[in-house]
């Protein structure tokens, strides 16, 4: 549906008077090429090989129906594993994925813009899914809270506390209903898009995004489930100078899953057993230097207890530019499940393993439109001992514009 509504508009604007400058069609697009040595591919079958390559690509239509109308979609096709967090699974399979598609309506003046988007957007919550393109993360991987899958579901409902402290990343299978068997966790914070209506605004120093969703960015649903599912995720920046801002976002709604809605205790609906979190987020630059950091700390309620568990996730990333053609970065992340409690009196401090990661890299810009970036990983993993979960990667950016045509 989407994809015949934005080639109507790109007709539409292609039959629209030569005069108006405000008509016009762009297609940035990013290839990348990627390979790893790891023993993550290893851990499903020993004798996989440590070796894998990849591919990603990333179009990125855009299309200006005039002064205040415009459509935007960011479309992947990825060859796994790509990602560091694909390598847990050696199998080559292609994806296809929506990160973002939307109709947009803009008014801006010299000093402010306010912006309104429906459709396919991506989580006002959090500050990296900005930077999520190849040529835009100096880095090969993602802080944890995008990609590092909890030992808790949203398909299932755990027992106790007994219940959280048997499971293991991605081994996960609790015993009070929801869907058969052992699976992944949820991710705290999705890098892909949720079906829903925003406003942003900025001016001056401050900005501001507000988003009524389908799901939770911990669990996104489709617009079918709007009804029981609509929630908000808020977000919003002071530039103290320039080069120096601080943001705050947060989001709060219903994330367990349809399946688990009958096994609820009478009287209550998943509204009533919401996932909600809080994040500070920081960017600053200097010169040749530059940081970024965000805290996050997310809450999620299950009906079998009286202190829901919690997760705190935080990463620090610096980047230093050598020359106009090479830098180098690195990022530390943390990951710490907190405490939870149930009906029984029994309580833990922490209902799962805590997790660290460690990236160091750099890139060299061959020309404006290429870049060749590569990065060692250390995933430090709480009781697990080695080196089996550190990455070596290397990747192959390429950016470009298959179409940009203004119609004047």
């Amino acid at each position: 549906m989407l994809i015949r509504a934005l080639m109507f508009a790109a007709l539409l604007a292609a039959a629209l008077p030569a005069q108006d400058s405000n008509f016009g069609i762009s297609v940035p697009v990013t290839v990348s090429g990627g390979a790893m040595y790891t023993q993550r591919l290893q851990f499903a079958d020993p004798s996989d090989s440590p070796v894998t390559a990849g591919l990603r690509a990333v179009i990125y239509p855009t299309l200006q129906l005039g002064s205040h109308w415009f459509a935007y979609a960011a479309v992947q096709s990825r060859l796994t594993p790509y990602l560091y967090y694909d390598a847990y699974d050696s199998e080559h399979e292609w994806y296809l994925e929506t990160i973002q598609a939307f109709l947009g309506y803009a008014i801006r003046s010299e000093k402010s813009s306010l912006v309104f988007k429906a459709g396919r957007l991506s989580t006002a919550f959090g500050a990296f899914p900005l930077h999520y393109d190849d040529a835009e993360n100096s880095l090969l991987d993602q802080p944890l809270s995008y990609i590092q899958s909890l030992t808790l579901r949203h398909d299932q409902l755990p027992c106790n506390v007994g219940d959280l402290l048997q499971q293991n990343y991605g081994y996960v299978g609790n015993w009070c209903g929801g869907v058969a068997g052992y699976g992944l966790g949820l991710t705290p914070a999705t890098l892909y898009g949720l079906p829903g209506i925003s406003a942003e605004f900025s001016g001056h120093r401050v900005d501001g995004r507000v988003q009524i969703t389908s799901g939770s960015p911990s669990n996104p649903l489709s617009l079918s489930h709007a009804p029981d599912y609509a929630q908000w995720s808020a977000g919003g920046g002071y530039t103290i100078r320039q080069g120096f801002r601080i943001g705050v976002s947060g989001f709060r709604g219903p994330y367990l899953d349809p399946t688990v809605a009958t096994l609820l205790p009478a009287g209550t609906s998943v509204r009533n057993f919401p996932a909600s979190a809080l994040g500070i987020d920081v960017q600053w630059a200097w010169g040749h230097w530059s940081a970024t950091g965000e805290w996050q700390r997310f809450w999620y309620d299950y009906p079998n207890f009286t202190v829901a568990p919690s997760v705190a996730s935080t990463y620090v990333e610096g980047k230093r530019v050598l020359s106009p053609r090479f830098y180098v970065a690195g990022r530390a992340g943390w990951l710490q499940p907190g405490g939870a409690a149930d009906l029984s009196g029994a309580s833990t401090n922490q209902f799962g393993p805590s997790i660290a990661s460690y990236e160091l890299g750099g890139g060299w810009w061959l020309n404006r439109h290429q870049l060749l970036k590569g990065s060692y990983e250390w995933l430090k993993i709480q009781h697990l001992t080695g080196d089996r979960t550190n990455v070596l990667g290397v990747e192959f950016v390429t950016t470009f514009h298959a179409l940009d045509q203004a119609f004047r």
